[in-house]
């Protein structure tokens, strides 16, 4: 059985922090007409430490996402007494499946087909070895409109490829689709442009209705347009720490 952490300040601040993000995505779902219909919150933890999602945890908090596999590892083994769901949510080398296949539960970058083959081969020998379930994979989407490619993702003329990659593989599950809305432009339309891509998947494939998007600083317009998970990290959590 994990201990729970002692109160303290910092505890004190990720409660408050917390109730405030928490207060917006209901407001937010109020607005959007979905107030029974709630998106789920990912807590993303990245350069903080594990003491921090220890607090995390206590306050009720389950699932939490890193972008960084070596940091996630270390934290994923650490705390492992929790009862925690990983999300690996930043861009993902092929090198890697096989660390994170040890500890995810979903996958929210997936881009490519080299990387779902990775991921599905990773996946499968996990699942012979450890029992694990199978991994929740959620389609990147660049939104860029002149085709950058500097927040990742696939094209969406790409996605029906990669869909039927995803879901012809042992060990993966396709859940849905995942973007990061533009730099320097409203996330609004950007995130209208993913629920359309979202549903031309469903409707292919009933089962991967999952919208992974929204952060701090857009969840708002993420839940119009349908988010089921949002990524929330500095409104929470704060400032990246300083490096002693």
């Amino acid at each position: 059985m994990s201990e729970r952490p002692e109160p303290d300040s910092r505890s004190a601040e990720l409660a408050e922090r917390l109730a405030v993000v928490r207060n917006r995505i209901a407001a937010a779902a109020g607005d959007a007409g979905r107030r029974d219909n709630l998106p789920s919150l990912i807590v993303v933890t990245k350069f903080h430490p594990a003491a921090d999602i220890r607090r995390l945890a206590a306050l009720g908090v389950t699932d939490v996402g890193e972008n960084r596999d070596q940091e996630a590892a270390a934290k994923a083994l650490e705390l492992a007494d929790l009862d925690l769901t990983w999300h690996f949510v930043g861009q993902l080398q092929t090198k890697k499946a096989k660390s994170v296949a040890r500890y995810a539960a979903a996958v929210h970058s997936v881009d490519r087909p080299q990387l779902v083959d990775a991921l599905a081969k990773a996946v499968k020998n996990e699942m012979d070895s450890s029992g694990r379930a199978q991994l929740q994979c959620f389609i990147q989407v660049n939104l860029e409109d002149d085709g950058g490619a500097h927040r990742g993702g696939a094209a969406p003329a790409d996605v029906p490829l990669l869909a039927e990659r995803i879901a012809g593989a042992d060990g993966l599950r396709l859940a849905g689709v995942m973007a990061v809305a533009p730099l320097g432009a409203p996330p609004g339309p950007a995130f209208e442009k993913l629920a359309a891509v979202s549903a031309r998947l469903v409707a292919e494939y009933p089962g991967a209705g999952g919208i992974s998007a929204g952060m701090s600083q857009d969840l708002e317009d993420a839940i119009k347009f349908g988010a089921t998970h949002l990524r929330i990290g500095s409104d929470i959590l704060g400032s990246r720490p300083a490096v002693g």
